[in-house]
C-alpha cells in the first residue's frame, strides 16, 4: 500500500485572518508551537486550550521526546529559529516537560487577562 502523502499543487496561497481583538496573540501563538509539533515531533499530537480564572492555557502535547528552548538570536535571513523568542516575549508564562519513557511532551504558554494587550476577560 502507498501511504505517501500527495503531492501539494505546485502553487497555492494560504491566509490567516487575524482580527484586531485581544484574542489575536493567541492564534499567532498557537499557531508557532502547532508548526514546531508538526515540523520536529513524530506522530500524532494535540492541542488543548483552557480558560479559567482570567488565564488562557494552551497545552501542546506530542509524541517526541526533546522539549524546546529558545535558541537566540538567529542569522538575519535564516528561514527558522525565532519563534521560541517571540513566544518568550508575548506570553506570561511557558515551559515545557517530557511526560516519560515513550509518553511524549507537553510544551505549554498563559496569557493572563488584565494585563495591557493580553487576553480579555
Amino acid at each position: 500500500m502507498d501511504e505517501r502523502l500527495p503531492e501539494p499543487p505546485s502553487e497555492w496561497r494560504y491566509t490567516l485572518r487575524v482580527p484586531q481583538d485581544p484574542l489575536a496573540p493567541a492564534v499567532l501563538l498557537t499557531s508557532e508551537l502547532l508548526t514546531n509539533t508538526w515540523r520536529h515531533a513524530p506522530g500524532p499530537a494535540s492541542l488543548s486550550l483552557k480558560w479559567a480564572d482570567k488565564r488562557l492555557r494552551a497545552s501542546f502535547w506530542d509524541a517526541g521526546f526533546l522539549v524546546p528552548y529558545p535558541t537566540g538570536c538567529p542569522e538575519p535571513y535564516a528561514e527558522g529559529g525565532r519563534g521560541l523568542a517571540l513566544v518568550e516575549l508575548c506570553v506570561d508564562a511557558w515551559g515545557s516537560f517530557a511526560m516519560g519513557p515513550a509518553q511524549g511532551k507537553v510544551v505549554w504558554f498563559e496569557l493572563m487577562s488584565g494585563v495591557p494587550g493580553r487576553v480579555a476577560a
